[in-house]
């Protein structure tokens, strides 16, 4: 097994996008590719050691016909849709694959909470402060990185809310 990296030079293009944004934001941390796919949260948690419920997940829900929202959200947690709909003043609908990287640049499985191919109204799941730190895709499924949760809403711009079906259950 090829062991992480840390070293931008070596990461994939889209880790690589992800780190300069990180880089330019402020943020300390470091991309590191692994060698299995983290696609879920779970896969995710196995890979580095931590729970499902530290994991920040990256969601994109579609907002009439071309607009988009992220939510970043625990791991553990399942996202209330209503709640999403009534935190933007709007309803939201499923988002297919084809979307999700036209308005991220990221396929599903990788997306990061930022650097996307356009601006994205984010929510930040109310759980995720629980932790000091919380770990988010990278730009691919085997990428990642920690992030403490001051920093993501920093980067983001994201609005804390109570989003998840059963909050604080993760």
């Amino acid at each position: 097994m090829t062991p992480p990296t840390g070293d931008a030079a070596a990461l994939s293009p889209s880790a690589q996008r992800v780190q300069r944004a990180l880089v330019a934001a402020g943020v300390a941390s470091t991309v590191v590719e692994h060698p299995v796919a983290a696609r879920t949260s779970a896969e995710a948690a196995a890979a580095l050691g931590c729970t499902v419920a530290e994991i920040a997940k990256s969601l994109v829900f579609r907002v009439g016909d071309d607009d988009a929202v992220l939510v970043v959200a625990s791991g553990a947690n399942r996202v209330d849709e209503r709640k999403v709909a009534a935190a933007i003043g709007a309803p939201i609908g499923k988002a297919d694959a084809a979307f999700v990287r036209t308005v991220t640049g990221y396929a599903i499985g990788g997306i990061p909470p930022l650097a996307h191919a356009r601006p994205l109204r984010t929510l930040i799941d109310a759980d995720l402060l629980r932790f000091a730190v919380v770990h988010a895709a990278g730009g691919t499924p085997h990428a990642m990185f920690g992030i403490a949760p001051a920093d993501l809403i920093r980067i983001t711009g994201g609005l804390v809310s109570s989003i998840a079906e059963n909050p604080g259950k993760a």
